[in-house]
């Protein structure tokens, strides 16, 4: 075996470390042309990207816009409202309490003409039933003062038809004049 000096250690160690310093940099290439074809193809999809969202956020800033604009315009129609509803609100609540005591007043009204009402035909009827009673009463005295004297007369005037007729008519055989079948004067 050749006998290995200093130098040719140094020199195997120089190549050595030159073909490793050769090697890395072949990877090391290697590895920058990966990160830039990743970095292309990440680049592209972030345009892309980019692309497809930038309409989405400038019709959200418009919108967002819009939103404040109505935000702003609806604030200020409840700053020119909230007094007049305020007052509103309390003409609304002074109507109602007036309501509510001519609501009150009327009842107690209602209540009044309704006890006058009932008072008054408690008496009509008293007096329409006194008034009955007295006609009822007049009728059976004048049935009894009238009618009796009537009856009598009647009986009277009955009587001397009686008599009239049979002193008129020929003398019948008694058995011939009461006969069953004839209606008999009691």
């Amino acid at each position: 075996m050749p006998k290995l000096n200093n130098e040719t250690i140094e020199l195997i160690c120089i190549a050595v470390t030159a073909l490793a310093v050769l090697l890395q940099g072949i990877v090391l290439l290697f590895i920058y042309l990966a990160l830039r074809k990743a970095i292309s193809s990440l680049h592209e999809e972030v345009e892309d990207l980019r692309a497809s969202i930038m309409p989405t956020i400038d019709d959200a800033r418009d919108l967002i816009g819009n939103t404040r604009t109505l935000i702003d315009n609806t604030r200020r129609l409840f700053a020119r409202m909230a007094p007049k509803a305020e007052a509103t609100v309390g003409d609304l609540a002074k109507m109602a309490h007036g309501l509510q005591e001519q609501t009150v007043e009327l009842e107690s009204a209602v209540q009044e003409v309704l006890g006058r009402v009932r008072f008054q035909a408690g008496r009509i009827d008293a007096m329409t039933t006194n008034g009955l009673d007295a006609v009822d009463r007049a009728g059976s005295f004048v049935a009894d003062s009238v009618g009796r004297p009537v009856r009598q007369i009647a009986g009277l005037v009955a009587a001397a038809k009686a008599i009239i007729e049979s002193l008129r008519s020929p003398a019948e055989p008694r058995e011939r004049r009461f006969s069953g079948d004839e209606d008999r004067f009691v």
